[in-house]
């Protein structure tokens, strides 16, 4: 089963103090001030944010993940294809993006 804008949606919402707000011509998901996941609902994709490590291992050899290609990839920043990963990787994905961020803020 493919992971749909509002199942997305729907889950980053679930994570303690996340609130939403646009982001552009995105949505985006937040602890406190800090961004974790932005969603694009005209494209089906996700932006999360990882670390190097998480970044390497998530987007080996995968067509579903990839670095944002700019300096924010660098960074961590990854983009999710939401019509093909599985929907159990996105939602680890997703997790490691909001600890990363919740830890930080």
């Amino acid at each position: 089963m493919s992971v749909t804008n509002e199942h997305f949606k729907n889950k980053a919402l679930t994570f303690l103090e996340v609130t939403e707000a646009p982001h552009f011509e995105k949505l985006s998901f937040r602890v406190g001030k800090k961004i974790f996941a932005t969603l694009n609902t005209k494209e089906n994709k996700a932006t999360i944010k990882l670390t190097e490590i998480q970044q390497s291992v998530f987007c080996a050899n995968l067509k579903f993940l990839a670095p944002v290609p700019n300096k924010w990839g660098k960074q961590g920043w990854t983009i999710v294809h939401l019509d093909e990963i599985p929907e159990e990787m996105c939602w680890d994905a997703l997790q490691k993006s909001y600890d990363l961020v919740a830890k930080n803020k």
